[in-house]
């Protein structure tokens, strides 16, 4: 009889522990049994995190997060409640919407801070912005007229002087003068101080 009894092996013995027994050795402080829930839960944690939380970075620290939190919680896992799978997933599912919550809170902390902020009179703000460009063209209009098409092409167009000297079909060193001469009246009339 005890040679039958002996053939059947106890319980964990004799066939690869599963994520449940794994755990159970997490709990204890088994540290070589984490490494295995590591192997095996890591990339679905973070295949699931980055479903959530949408940002690369963000999500290799949740996951990171949750497995430090496996670590330390494993004692609370009850296989009578659900598959060690199932209890990892959902604390990394939470974690993850916890993320993106915080994040949402934030970004809406920081946007009621700016409106807050504003303090300055928009009225006043448009009315200066407005006169400062009528100023502006006042003072282009005094430039000559090819003054004038260098930098308006050169500063409102975006183009480089030899793109300015190739739509004006003037030679390069023409239009870098012209340009350094209506910067200098513009600067004159404006009243900048160099």
């Amino acid at each position: 009889m005890n040679d039958v009894i002996s053939l059947v092996p106890a319980p964990g013995e004799g066939r690869e522990p599963g994520l449940e027994d794994l755990l159970v050795r997490v709990a204890r402080g088994d540290e070589t049994a984490f490494e295995r829930i590591y192997d095996a839960l890591s990339a679905p944690v973070f295949g699931l995190v980055r479903r959530v939380v949408r940002d690369r970075a963000q999500a290799e620290e949740v996951a990171q997060e949750v497995m430090v939190e496996v670590w330390r919680t494993a004692a609370r896992f009850d296989p009578g409640r659900g598959s060690a799978m199932s209890w990892v997933l959902t604390m990394a599912h939470r974690r993850a919407v916890d993320r993106v919550r915080s994040a949402q809170a934030s970004a809406d902390r920081e946007r009621r801070a700016v409106r807050e902020e504003v303090a300055y009179d928009q009225v006043a703000e448009a009315v200066t912005t407005r006169l400062e460009g009528e100023r502006v063209r006042r003072c282009l209009d005094g430039l000559t007229e090819l003054q004038r098409q260098a930098v308006t092409l050169a500063y409102y167009g975006g183009y480089s002087y030899p793109e300015v000297a190739g739509l004006l079909q003037t030679p390069l060193g023409t239009v870098k003068t012209r340009m350094r001469d209506g910067l200098v009246r513009l600067r004159d009339c404006m009243g900048v101080d160099r």
